[in-house]
């Protein structure tokens, strides 16, 4: 897994939100299975999976550095990651993610399909700063 600084640097540099030095801390140890791409020597891209080892997991943080994106990295990252669901999560687990814009596409390659064709929709909260009105904040 990369450090916490890396995990922020290559999320940022590839468009997505950075996260609280903290948080991430505490999330990294936590996960499943993840993937860091290097060239020269320095990360460029990433992928992990999380969950509870069994029946449900998650693949989150996909993201390519803008200088390295169009050469098939994204899909290397996805073959590796769900490469090792095939290989350890047990036949019933349930594996989603989020698709941002085009990136569905690369995620349709892996098996990947909408929850609304089942009847589900995908769902998310964003833990945002505790105040005495109860409200949260739900920016991505």
């Amino acid at each position: 897994m990369p450090s916490v600084e890396v995990y922020r640097r290559l999320r940022t540099d590839a468009g997505l939100s950075d996260k609280d030095p903290e948080a991430v801390a505490l999330a990294l140890p936590n996960t499943w299975h993840g993937v860091v791409l290097s060239h020269a020597g320095r990360p460029v891209g990433m992928g992990r999976v999380i969950g509870d080892g069994g029946t449900a997991f998650q693949i989150v943080d996909i993201c390519v550095h803008p200088a390295h994106q169009g050469r098939g990295l994204g899909g290397r990252i996805m073959a590796a990651l769900t490469g090792e669901l095939e290989r350890r999560a047990p036949a019933t687990a349930y594996v989603s993610l989020i698709a941002d814009g085009p990136a569905r596409f690369l995620y349709e390659k892996y098996g990947f399909t909408d929850t609304a064709a089942h009847d589900s929709v995908g769902m998310y909260r964003v833990m945002g700063p505790k105040s005495g009105s109860g409200g949260s904040s739900a920016e991505a």
